[in-house]
Formats: structure tokens, C-alpha cells, sequence
């Protein structure tokens, strides 16, 4: 099978027909009319096989956690996605392998309305880059930058589930057998949480995606806001999977570093918690209070009210010593 044979049979047929793509996938270009008095938030996100994802991850997985990633970006806006154009490269073409790959594209796309209108497939190492794009009323997005001291640090769902089923499948831990099917879909299938950026807006004074865990991202907030935050180490939403698995120093550190939870991080201030916590409620989102936003510009951690220091670090590209 070739490139176009590929394209023609896999990607160019799909359920999702939005109206305001004009032309989508058979061009060399896409062309798409945004509605009247929207702005269009713009990500893209490279997943590559054995960095971020393990070799032996299903395609149907992969399909999905590289859509679910871009997705999480949108919402971390409080974007509506809207298009997506996706890149692929793979050592060969394995009919099976790509069919499955697309259910997982297409199943988020399908729910969240979304439609791919073009990309790219080469030959080589198994790598997946996607650009999404979604609509926000014009001047209401979200951003990293609006924290202030005072305000309270919030995450959506559970963390370190996913940090978790890496380290079960490197055999650095065990997990229960109660446990494993949950984890292994946090890592595999995580859920963007676009309804809960969406009702955001007007609320959250900054809010970021949890892609590298907690001190990271909640330390880009940190640094584009000029302020610091303290978290309460007592009132992470940890799983019972993650608590009844290891000791809780190495469950808070994967909740703080483990990264790929692609839950929200968000601040708000006081004035705006009541209208929050009515708007989320409507979403389906649990959400918890970790910490408060102070003027230190440090990040520091507390147990049972005092400070306590978390020896770990976590993942960044090209560092040194990376594994």
C-alpha cells in the first residue's frame, strides 16, 4: 500500500463533517471559516514512541493519547476544539496496526466534535505530531499568567496514576491486580478536560495542563505570573491505586513529577470560588484544593501544616542524564 492509497483508505474517511470546514483532507491546503467574534487557539504536540509512550503501547492507545494530549492543551485554554492536522511516521505500513491506530484517533474526535483536515505520512520511526486547533469567545481565553498572591491553587480528577502504570511496567513497583486495568488507562487513555476549561472562563485567574506533573507546571504559572505557591501535600487526590502501592513519600513525589496525568491546574481567587465550584459542578469535573498562591516566586511543599522538602524532578527534554 502507498502513501495516498493510505491516506484515502484510513484518514480521509471519517464521521465528523463540520460546517465550517470548507475544504479538509484531498488539497494542499485545508480551509476552514472560523465563526464571527472567535479567536482561534493554535497547539501542537510530538509524541515519539519509546520517549513518550512505550514501544509495546497498543495503537489504538497511542491513536488516542495523541489526539487526548492536544486536546488537554485546548482546554487548558478553555478552547473549544475545533480541526486537528496530524503527521505520522512509521517504519512500515501494517494495515492492522494503522486501522487500529484510527479507531483511537477518530472515537475522541467523534465526541468532541472535532475534525481532521489534513497532514502528513513519511517513512521512518514511529513519531505522531498533531496540531489542534479550537474557537474561544474573543478575549476569554485562559493563560498562565494571571495568578496573584492569594489565590487558590486547584487540580481536576486524580494524579499520579499514570506515573504509576510506568513504573509497574519497568518493574519498579507492583500494583495490585485490582488495580492494574485502571492505571494502565490513565497512562493510555487520559480524558482532556474541555467542559471544565470551557466553564473556567471568567473564573480562573491562570490555568495549565498537567503534562509534567505538578512542580513543573504549576511552575511555569509560578514564572509567568511572578508569584510563588505553596502545596498542601495532604490534600493531593491521590488514587487508592497509587496510595495502597507505595509509601506515600514515593506517592507524592509521583503526583508531583510523574507527569502525563493531563488533568487542569488552574488558580482562583477568592471572590471567584463560589462561581467556580457552581460552574464545575455542571461539568462532571471533581476538583481539589492543593495550595495557595503567595508572593515568595518559590514553589514549597507542606505536611500535616509544616515544610517539607520533595527530592525529585521532573522530565524535560534534552536534559542531561535523561533516560
Amino acid at each position: 500500500m502507498k502513501e495516498f492509497e493510505l491516506i484515502k483508505r484510513f484518514f480521509s474517511e471519517q464521521a465528523i463533517k463540520r460546517k465550517d470546514v470548507v475544504l479538509g483532507i484531498g488539497d494542499d491546503c485545508a480551509i476552514v471559516t472560523p465563526s464571527e467574534r472567535q479567536n482561534i487557539a493554535i497547539t501542537t504536540d510530538t509524541l515519539v514512541a519509546g520517549v513518550h509512550f512505550p514501544h509495546e503501547t497498543s495503537a489504538r492507545a497511542i491513536g488516542h493519547k495523541s489526539i487526548a494530549v492536544n486536546l488537554s492543551d485546548l482546554a487548558a485554554m478553555g478552547a473549544e476544539p475545533s480541526w486537528i492536522s496530524l503527521a505520522i511516521t512509521m517504519p512500515e505500513i501494517d494495515e492492522d496496526w494503522v486501522k487500529e491506530f484510527c479507531a483511537g484517533v477518530f472515537e475522541l474526535c467523534e465526541y468532541y466534535n472535532v475534525q481532521l483536515i489534513g497532514g502528513d505520512t513519511t517513512q521512518g520511526p514511529l513519531s505522531i505530531t498533531v496540531t489542534a486547533q479550537g474557537l474561544i469567545p474573543i478575549n476569554k481565553h485562559l493563560t498562565r499568567s494571571g495568578a496573584k498572591a492569594g489565590d487558590w491553587v486547584y487540580v481536576t480528577g486524580e494524579i499520579g496514576d499514570a506515573a504509576l502504570a510506568l513504573k509497574y511496567i519497568f518493574k519498579e513497583v507492583d500494583v495490585a491486580a485490582e488495580y492494574r486495568e485502571s492505571v494502565q488507562r490513565s497512562l493510555d487513555f487520559p480524558t482532556p478536560r474541555i467542559l471544565a476549561g470551557q466553564a473556567l472562563r471568567g473564573y480562573a485567574s491562570a490555568a495549565i495542563d498537567l503534562s509534567d506533573g505538578i512542580i513543573s507546571d504549576l511552575g511555569h504559572i509560578c514564572s509567568a505570573s511572578k508569584v510563588g505557591a505553596n502545596i498542601v501535600l495532604d490534600d493531593l487526590p491521590i488514587s487508592n491505586a497509587l496510595r495502597d502501592s507505595v509509601d506515600v513519600e514515593d506517592a507524592f513525589e509521583m503526583a508531583l513529577v510523574g507527569g502525563d496525568d493531563y488533568e487542569l491546574l488552574f488558580t482562583v481567587s477568592e471572590d471567584n470560588k463560589v462561581g467556580m465550584e457552581t460552574a464545575l459542578a455542571n461539568t462532571g469535573n471533581t476538583i481539589t484544593c492543593i495550595g495557595q498562591i503567595n508572593r515568595s516566586e518559590k514553589i514549597t511543599t507542606t505536611l500535616n501544616s509544616k515544610p517539607v522538602a520533595i527530592n525529585a524532578k521532573s522530565f524535560e527534554h534534552f536534559s542531561a542524564g535523561k533516560g
